[in-house]
């Protein structure tokens, strides 16, 4: 067994930061359809909500990278601190497989 002692902060917030910025990306087009059927389904038909909730929609993935970049970074340090105390994460890794390299005699 080995033990992760200490996690590279900011490896961990760039990583957090692109996953949750897909997660964005994917929720994207549900956001753009509730918010468009939510202008559209009150008494009053104002453009300007639609407008409003289709510019948040697409700055939806912008937003969640800022969220996962920030949480990744807090996270992190809070790891590396706990880390300390308690002796961090015990994983088992196993060695690489070795490929046989294979060549081919070509007979003159």
């Amino acid at each position: 067994m080995q033990t992760i002692n200490s996690i590279g902060v900011l490896s961990l917030a760039k990583m957090s930061a692109a996953v949750n910025a897909i997660f964005g990306l994917l929720l994207m087009p549900i956001f753009l359809l509730i918010s468009l059927a939510g202008a559209f389904a009150g008494a009053r038909r104002t453009p300007l909500s639609g407008a409003i909730g289709v510019a948040f929609a697409l700055l939806m993935p912008v937003f969640y990278g800022v969220i996962g970049f920030v949480s990744g970074v807090i996270g992190g340090l809070v790891y590396n601190l706990i880390a300390k105390w308690l002796g961090g994460i015990e994983i088992e890794l196993m060695p690489p497989q070795s490929v046989p390299i294979v060549t081919s005699a070509t007979t003159g």
